[in-house]
């Protein structure tokens, strides 16, 4: 890998540059594991763990349709990346300035702080989970149990959350360099320790964790059409939690060395890790629930209740790092990407870090006493809901109006140009994204649309590029 917090004339220092910069060709050496590596530390995060383990209870549906329905987001996902990284791929470009094409110079802002409110969201809440792998740490080695709790949070859970919070503040300011190393090992020690965990409920649950688990995610009264809801609506929910990373996929991309590397590792990426990362957390969910009694979807708290001191600080450390790692570049660069598109020239790389740290306190602090109490399906769902239209918008202005071309040069004067629409602002764009991302966000809270949830994500995204093709005429807006 490269560094992602380089500017576009490869100087180190990342607080001396403009984020939004397009990078150059000696920057573009992401092969395909880069790409690989960024999808096994997402799909591999202790949210994207309770993420996939809560599917398996939710709803009611035997573990290989659940199965099923991960490794169907995955193959979506990969499709849908490859068509928003494109354009990326080939200018260079990060997503506030490829928004900048459909939505106008000034326009941009809107989709740009979205994407970013959404980044910070996911940066404060792994924040939060990061930190239960440090407490996990903490409790194993001083035998403490952490005391009265505050908004849900025990004495130790916020001294862990509040040192997590500091920890990343110190790596963006020392730079991002180390971090590629930290996502390259911690990839693959996930992966031992989560089936060190598979044999250790194997041997507690006496050699039955198959059969068990079978049997508690087999619903024999489930018809049919049960079955298929079920499969819809995972499917649903994993492609909104993808949503932001499809948005913004340039982001990345942009540091692929050519097409076929960003393609490669796309498809080694997804459907592979969310085979290997489905299983584990089936057969992990299941036995826990087999061993324990209870369905456990957070695996820190699986590893506490093994009692082995030294599973739980292998564990620990591996979680926080896998955390850590994902969070900084996945959640962290689009987040400052997006408020430094704000005021690109007085916005710098450690200013829009720095915001976004302070934002990422107040939202990780409250996960467990607001956020959670929507329930994590539903948080994710709205967040993808909301983003999605957006993607339509962007799809069908690079393919269909533009043909897969664009003006890079145009594309960074803010005040004039094909890309500016007069004010700023282009209307249809717009207007098409308020309707459609309205109607998406309804699928996900109006009980009368409550058979479209699954589909919430397809609708926007659909709704919104139809009605900007509608609303141009299917032809490119004019100034």
């Amino acid at each position: 890998m490269t560094d992602i917090t380089q500017d576009a004339a490869g100087g180190a220092d990342p607080g001396a540059h403009t984020a939004l910069d397009p990078v150059t060709p000696h920057e573009k050496t992401w092969g395909w594991f880069a790409i690989f590596n960024i999808w096994a530390n997402d799909v591999q995060s202790l949210f994207g763990y309770s993420l996939v383990a809560s599917l398996f209870i939710s709803y009611g549906v035997s573990g290989w349709t659940a199965f099923a329905g991960l490794i169907a987001a995955g193959l979506f996902t990969m499709w849908m990346v490859n068509l928003s990284g494109a354009p990326g791929e080939k200018y260079g470009i990060p997503y506030p300035v490829l928004a900048r094409a459909s939505l106008g110079t000034q326009g941009a802002k809107l989709p740009a702080i979205l994407r970013a409110t959404v980044a910070v969201f996911w940066y404060g809440v792994q924040v939060y989970f990061a930190s239960t792998a440090l407490a996990l740490l903490i409790r194993s080695l001083t035998g403490a149990s952490g005391g009265t709790e505050f908004l849900g949070l025990t004495g130790i859970d916020w001294l862990s959350f509040v040192l997590v919070w500091a920890f990343h503040i110190v790596i963006f300011w020392r730079g991002m360099n180390w971090v590629e190393t930290f996502l390259n090992i911690a990839g693959p020690f996930v992966y031992l320790v989560m089936i060190g965990l598979v044999v250790v409920l194997w041997q507690k649950s006496d050699g039955e964790l198959l059969n068990a688990t079978a049997t508690i995610f087999a619903n024999p009264d489930a018809t049919f059409l049960t079955e298929f809801n079920g499969f819809i609506a995972i499917v649903g929910t994993m492609v909104a939690y993808f949503a932001a990373v499809m948005i913004n996929f340039s982001d990345f991309s942009r540091y692929a060395k050519d097409k076929s590397a960003m393609k490669t590792g796309n498809l080694a990426g997804l459907p592979f890790n969310m085979i290997l990362f489905s299983a584990l957390a089936l057969l992990t969910t299941g036995g826990a629930a087999v061993v324990y009694g209870e369905a456990i979807i957070n695996p820190t708290e699986i590893v506490e209740r093994t009692d082995s001191v030294l599973l739980s600080i292998i564990a620990a450390v591996t979680f926080f790092a896998a955390t850590v790692g994902i969070n900084l570049v996945a959640n962290f660069i689009p987040a400052v990407n997006g408020i430094a598109n704000l005021a690109p020239q007085r916005i710098s790389f450690r200013m829009g870090g720095l915001i976004t740290s302070i934002f990422a306190l107040v939202i990780g602090g409250l996960w467990t006493s607001f956020i959670s109490a929507f329930g994590i399906g539903g948080f994710v769902n709205t967040l993808g809901a909301t983003l999605a239209p957006i993607f339509g918008i962007m799809i069908v202005d690079y393919y269909w109006h533009r043909k897969q071309t664009l003006d890079r040069a145009a594309l960074y004067t803010l005040n004039s140009g094909p890309y500016h629409y007069g004010n700023g602002w282009n209307a249809p764009a717009v207007k098409a994204f308020a309707i459609a991302a309205v109607f998406s966000i309804a699928t996900v809270w109006v009980p009368a649309l409550g058979f479209l949830n699954g589909y919430a994500w397809v609708i926007g995204a659909v709704l919104g590029g139809l009605l900007y093709n509608i609303f141009t005429g299917g032809r490119v807006p004019s100034n």
